[in-house]
């Protein structure tokens, strides 16, 4: 939202004031408060007939500092994101010419009583500021409504990252974000997941505390800086120190809650029936059989909408013209091995027999006349569960429950964006512009607590499309109904690293996308997408009206879901390690290149490959024709999936490579220990049994990693000490028989583990 025209004038329709000095505060022993005037104050004169900002300075985290910016102190009606308070020391120093509040490594530095400025630094470094006229209190003349602001600089080389699952530019500066949403798929500027953090390349984020609508010029509207803004008459906001990437996202997931570890099976194929297919019994059963007729291990299966009646969606019934014994046919995929998961979203539409119940008890969100808030689309007559009433949530929890006893292991938690905001009138009083926002936390905390209650909390997950800030506590999310376009497999990508760069740590997508043309996805779109979905945290097949079973598509498509199920699956006692690593420390298995190469100012830039989990590098492919540009940080790099593929870089370098369509680039890091099982079936097994050491390219001294039980809790470790040509491994908590393959330039060496040591001699 823009304010201004040009540099030097407002617009207008705005009145604008700002701070321009600090002239008083106070201080407690953990809150420093400033009192700065719209004015300079030279005489007691100057002191009347004019406002000042109120800017309240906090520390919730050590090393994260809150500053809150407060006009009219008036009251707000809820909801408000839940800040996890770990009361730190601070340290406030005062004198006549300057104030300091430090919480850790971060301080914030204040003039006093001369020009306006709020410097952040790490000791004498600075990393962002707020300068004279950055913040303002706004006013709308022309609509009567109030704003505040606040701009912090950026640095000459400074890159802004997050805000959410974004479908346009991974480097977000320059661009426009307005966090509101919005069911407006992946090909627009909207999005399901807005999240009012960013994370930058400076040693930096900033969480925006607002659940309502927050707007960001990110060195738009002024070059120089990020600005955000939101209606009202107060704004609050962190600054949260790294340095690094890995140690902010670990701030803010403790600032905002932590991260949840999704059950192991849940990172197996999840296989669904699409969306507006025709399906029964029969049409899953025969999907299910196929994949096993065909060898490909399946671990999970999705019912989507129409396991309801059409225009009862959802009233958590089964159409039993066409499932007519839901329990026998969920029986008879649990035999199979394979999990169950069903389609839900939290509109009721006036059909079905939720409706009735609903607005009998007042569970709904009503309009101000005392009306049931309805609108027809989606289904006809929807109405919104209003989860602000304990009742109405533990209704609908009821509901799940059934479905639980019958079987069902998890749920699809759809939609859950366009919430009503005019004429809206919420059980608890909450405000609907915070609400719109907050809505999709409630659904997800609600469907997830059923889980957790029934299963156990290492059990819970959902397949979530909305978020909101915390909900990093519910995975899974996937990216909503993506283009069966290369284009727009390029740009789901970019979303999921967006999202991945603002405290989610899982991530997933509708392999061959969502929305399909006559003759889409084709067949090679299909596989490359495949892969790309494979080599994600969450893999799952999904389409509107194509079913996404392989040999749909050709032989090779079969034989592409075969090779890299069977990838993923071996790699679970690597990925599931890394997940249950990563996630205890708020940060993702599947991240941008420069997470992991921040020295690498072009690794910075890249938002066509990534890294999955800290040793591994994948850059899908994203045409007809095969090719990668592929950029390489300096260092070995051994393809896991074709030996002979060695790459030997000095200073970082962009390769032009071309990839037949069961190939790309997927390769691991020098210095990796690699443990896989080429065995597996399932996700889901003894992550230290029967394990290939795959070794590469290992540094002189001792490297040591861990591996996971299906718990997520460390269980085994594999230690490899080099002295020059002389590899000795040792294994502690490892069973059954286990194989060392050492990768030197191209070259592979095989040794059998004797006990739990073996010493190998290139």
């Amino acid at each position: 939202m823009k304010f201004t025209n040009g540099y030097w004038l407002d617009r207008p329709q705005y009145q604008i004031e700002s701070p321009r000095e600090v002239f008083d505060y106070r201080q407690t022993d953990k809150q420093l408060t400033l009192y700065a005037p719209f004015k300079f104050i030279h005489e007691r004169g100057d002191e009347l007939n004019l406002g000042m900002s109120t800017i309240d300075l906090t520390s919730p985290i050590e090393g994260v500092i809150g500053v809150k910016l407060t006009h009219f102190d008036q009251d707000t009606h809820g909801p408000s994101y839940h800040i996890n308070n770990q009361n730190p020391d601070v340290t406030i120093t005062t004198s006549d010419e300057e104030l300091t509040f430090t919480s850790g490594e971060l301080t914030a530095r204040i003039p006093f009583q001369t020009a306006f400025q709020l410097d952040f630094l790490h000791g004498d470094h600075l990393l962002t500021q707020s300068l004279d006229k950055a913040q303002g209190v706004i006013h709308d003349k022309s609509t009567n409504t109030d704003y505040m602001r606040e701009q912090l600089n950026v640095g000459v080389e400074d890159k802004v990252y997050g805000l959410g699952e974004r479908f346009g530019n991974f480097i977000k500066n320059g661009q426009e974000v307005r966090i509101d949403n919005q069911d407006g798929g992946t090909a627009s500027e909207q999005s399901y997941k807005n999240i009012p953090f960013y994370l930058t390349d400076a040693g930096y984020g900033v969480f925006v505390d607002q659940p309502q609508p927050v707007d960001f010029e990110i060195t738009s509207e002024n070059v120089d800086r990020v600005q955000f803004s939101t209606e009202g008459q107060s704004l609050q906001y962190y600054v949260i120190y790294g340095p690094t990437p890995q140690e902010i996202l670990h701030r803010y997931t403790e600032l905002t809650g932590k991260t949840q570890l999704p059950p192991a099976w849940s990172f197996g194929l999840w296989l669904t029936t699409s969306f507006t297919t025709d399906y029964s019994e029969a049409t899953v059963m025969k999907f299910i059989d196929g994949m096993k007729d065909h060898d490909i291990p399946l671990d999970v299966f999705h019912f989507d909408c129409f396991w309801q009646k059409g225009f009862e969606w959802s009233n958590m019934e089964w159409d039993r013209d066409e499932f007519p014994d839901p329990e026998g046919l969920i029986k008879k995929i649990h035999d199979r091995g394979i999990k169950v998961c069903v389609w839900i979203n939290p509109y009721i539409a006036q059909k079905g027999k939720m409706f009735a119940e609903g607005k009998e008890k007042g569970y709904f969100v009503k309009r101000e006349d005392g009306n049931i808030w309805q609108w027809d689309l989606w289904q006809a007559g929807n109405a919104f569960v209003d989860f602000t009433n304990p009742d109405a949530v533990k209704w609908y929890q009821g509901k799940l429950q059934a479905l639980i006893d019958m079987g069902v292991d998890c749920f699809k938690t759809d939609f859950g964006e366009r919430i009503p905001v005019d004429d809206a009138v919420f059980f608890d009083g909450s405000d609907p512009k915070r609400e719109h926002n907050y809505y999709t936390l409630q659904y997800n905390q609600a469907v997830f607590d059923t889980l957790a209650a029934a299963k156990g909390q290492d059990e819970a997950v959902v397949f979530a499309r909305s978020a909101t800030v915390g909900s990093q506590k519910f995975p899974v999310h996937w990216g909503g109904d993506a283009l069966s376009t290369f284009k727009n497999m390029a740009d789901t990508l970019h979303g999921g690293l967006s999202f991945l760069s603002s405290g989610f740590a899982f991530w997933s997508h509708d392999i061959g996308g969502f929305e399909d043309g006559p003759d889409t996805p084709t067949a090679d779109l299909y596989k490359r997408w495949t892969q790309f979905g494979l080599l994600s945290s969450h893999s799952r097949y999904h389409g509107s009206n194509v079913y996404r079973v392989p040999w749909n598509f050709d032989d090779e498509a079969v034989e592409n879901t075969r090779k890299f199920v069977n990838l993923k699956l071996s790699l679970m006692p690597y990925l599931y390690t890394q997940a249950a690593h990563n996630t205890a420390y708020g940060n993702p298995l599947m991240r941008p290149m420069w997470f992991d190469f921040m020295a690498d100012r072009t690794a910075h830039t890249l938002d066509n490959q990534y890294m999955l989990g800290s040793q591994i590098l994948v850059a899908p492919v994203f045409n007809h024709e095969g090719h990668v540009n592929l950029y390489l940080p300096a260092g070995k790099w051994t393809s896991i999936i074709n030996d002979d593929e060695v790459y030997d870089i000095q200073d970082g370098k962009w390769l032009s490579l071309d990839y037949g369509e069961l190939d790309l680039p997927v390769l691991a890091r020098e210095n990796t220990i690699l443990l896989r099982n080429p065995q597996a079936v399932h996700a889901d097994y003894d992550f230290t049994k029967d394990l290939d050491i795959h070794l590469y390219d290992m540094h002189e001294g001792t490297t040591t990693v861990a591996v996971v039980n299906q718990q997520g809790q460390d269980a085994g470790s594999v230690t490899v000490t080099r002295h020059g040509n002389e590899l000795a491994i040792t294994t502690t908590g490892l069973s059954g028989n286990a194989t060392v393959l050492v990768h030197e330039n191209g070259q592979v060496t095989k040794a059998a583990l004797a006990g739990d040591a073996v010493t190998i001699t290139l």
